[in-house]
């Protein structure tokens, strides 16, 4: 059975990937993104639509959203960024509630969201705390299937670069074999591994909430470690 993706933050990192990953997929014969600006790219699948996220409504998602739809999202964004603690949040978190809600209203049932290691609502971290507000949020809507992905460091070239990120990712690379036991979870990921992981947990269609870390990126997209650096270069 064919399906339709509905996908937010493909203009990052991760979001990028996915939606290589979404257009090259035959079970997805539409992928719909939501976007603040011009995506640049046309596909026979793809329906891009340029949206006001402070003022989503139902009229800017597509007709015929129903069960048979994977929500996808990716949004985000940095305090420096945004401007400041509020506005990093209503992206963040209030802005991907949004669209999961009006998803979820137009009948979707399945939704995947990029977060963070160490979310929690509870968290003495801004950043980590927004997160998981972020998360109460989405699981409190009641989604057939919900899988939070809570990566640490993302490896993969940025569509903008980020202050520190160059020796961030090395460090990150280094560092890892050391990250064993406990600390496995703030392991980096390449992007791509994490967005095949993310379409992977979807297609498997099972209800339930989950929390997905480090390791379980590598059980749902075992792809080879050439493979996933050359998605990621993609």
């Amino acid at each position: 059975m064919t399906r339709s993706a509905l996908l937010v933050g493909a203009t990052g990192l991760v979001g990028g990937q996915l939606l290589a990953r979404l257009l090259r997929d035959p079970r997805y014969d539409r992928v719909t993104v939501l976007a603040r600006r011009p995506l640049g790219l046309e596909h026979p699948r793809l329906d891009a639509r340029v949206v006001d996220f402070a003022k989503l409504g139902p009229d800017d998602l597509p007709a015929g959203q129903g069960g048979e739809t994977d929500v996808y999202g990716a949004l985000g964004t940095t305090i420096r960024q945004a401007g400041s603690q509020e506005a990093f949040r209503e992206v963040d978190q209030h802005h991907t509630v949004r669209v999961a809600e009006l998803a979820r209203d137009a009948g979707a049932e399945r939704i995947a969201v990029v977060s963070s290691v160490g979310a929690g609502s509870g968290s003495r971290t801004f950043y980590l705390r927004v997160k998981g507000d972020m998360e109460a949020e989405v699981t409190a809507l009641g989604y057939r299937q919900t899988e939070f992905f809570r990566p640490s460091f993302i490896l993969g070239r940025r569509p903008s670069h980020r202050r520190g990120e160059g020796l961030g990712s090395t460090a990150a690379t280094v560092l890892a074999p050391l990250l064993a036991g406990p600390a496995r979870p703030y392991r980096p990921v390449p992007a791509g591994r994490l967005a095949a992981a993310m379409i992977a947990a979807l297609a498997e269609d099972r209800p339930g909430v989950r929390v997905r870390t480090h390791d379980d990126f590598l059980v749902l997209a075992p792809e080879p470690a050439a493979a996933a650096a050359a998605a990621d270069r993609a």
